[in-house]
This record gives structure tokens, sequence and C-alpha cells, in this order.
């Protein structure tokens, strides 16, 4: 218990050109879920849930609906996944996953935001282990003990539970992402789900103090810039 998971979505963009930016991402990765996939959500359930997490990123509905319509065509793009490994300023580590269409571009792009934010790129591997990749809900609630036997009586794996400040944190393997999803509505009709998503929780934070806030922040700016990272997990806690 007690992984205190800090939630990490995308914040509201408050310029048109951070909104572009917020929806070409979605845009990219609905696409390519799509292509792989299929287009009909509900029988491509990794492309139901990316639709629902764009929505409330609060993407607008014609940029999700252009999207399938690419993948529905057939060519456009050939993106490929990519993962880079590192450590932040103060020593934090860090897990870059990107989409692509030259990875030799994206590769040199991450890791100039490596070398000029006093951070380190690594070997595939190099922080990976200290993560675990599992599906993460987050709703207001009180009895975390409830909530629990709700799941186990649906014969849901549970890896982690917890409820801090009135909000309830579930854990479970990332291949039980609608298993969970499913349960929660089940047996809690009323639950309003604030946080569905898939990701790399850290097993342990590092704290991280004085320059070495200002240049993570620098550092993460400069990933969120890049065009081909989707999405960027890390360990690192502010200090107080």
């Amino acid at each position: 218990m007690g992984r205190k998971f800090e939630v990490r979505k995308l914040s509201m963009a408050k310029t048109q050109g951070a909104k572009i930016k917020v929806y070409s991402k979605y845009g990219k990765e609905i696409y390519v879920c799509a292509k792989n996939g299929g287009v009909d959500p509900d029988s491509n359930l990794s492309l139901k849930r990316l639709i629902e997490k764009a929505k409330k990123d609060q993407v607008p509905s014609h940029v999700i609906e252009k999207a399938i319509d690419k993948a529905k065509g057939g060519g456009g793009e050939d993106f490929a996944t990519a993962r880079y490994e590192g450590f932040g300023p103060g020593g934090c580590s860090v897990i870059v996953d990107c989409l692509t269409d030259n990875n030799n571009r994206t590769y040199m792009d991450v890791r100039q935001c490596f070398v000029k934010n006093n951070a380190k790129i690594g070997a595939p591997g190099a922080v990976a282990h200290g993560f675990d990749h599992l599906a993460v809900f987050q709703f207001a609630g009180e009895d975390e003990e409830a909530v629990l036997e709700n799941l186990m009586m649906e014969d849901v794996d549970v890896s982690d539970i917890e409820c801090e400040d009135g909000v309830i944190t579930v854990y479970a393997p990332h291949t039980e992402f609608f298993k969970v999803k499913n349960a929660l509505t089940a047996t809690m009709p009323d639950v309003n789900i604030d946080v569905e998503e898939i990701s790399f929780v850290p097993q342990n934070n590092v704290e991280i103090s004085g320059d070495d806030i200002a240049s993570f922040e620098k550092f993460l700016d400069a990933l969120n810039d890049c065009d081909d990272v989707q999405n960027v997990y890390h360990n690192a806690e502010m200090a107080d």
C-alpha cells in the first residue's frame, strides 16, 4: 500500500498552439491503434479506451473521427513505437514512450532533451525494472476495503488499493484494465471514475530538490514539446 500515485494527466492547454500539440498526439495514437487493431471500438478495446481517454482530456470529436477515418483508408504514415529510458535531473528514473515514422530523428530529438537538461539517456531496460505496468483507477471514496471486496467478488486480480484524502486508487495488472472497469461500474453504478489509464507506476520515488526541480521541469517541458513523444513516466518527487 501507499504508492501515492501522482496523476500525470494532460493539463488544459492555455494556448491554441499547445492545444494543437495535444490534439496531434492523440490523433496519431488513435490512428495507429485503429489501423493495427481495427476501427470498431466495440471489437478493438484498446481503441475504445483511447477514445474515452481523449474525450476526458477534451479532444474534439472531429479530431478523433478524422484519425479513425484516416485508418479506414489503409494508407497514410507508417508509425512505430519507440521507448527510451534514462535518468533525469537529481537521479530520477524516466521512461519516454514515442510514436515515430523516423527512428533516427526521434532518438536525436529525445537525446537532446536529456543532454541539454542535466539528464542522461540510457540503454533499453535501464530503468523499466523499477516500474510496474499497471491499470490505474481513481475515484472519490473512503472505504477501500468495500471496494476490494467488490472486486474480489467479481474475480478481479487487484495488485494494490489505497485510500488517501478521500480518493481511492485501484492498481491492477495492465491486462485487467477492462475487467476492473466493468467490475467497478457493475458493483458501484454511481461511481464517477476520475482517472482510468494504463501507466508505468514507480516502485519507489526519488526526491529531488533545489536547482534540480527547475531543471526537471524544463526537461519535462522539452520532452512534451517533441512531436513524437506520447507519454513520459518518472519517479521524481518534488521536495517541499
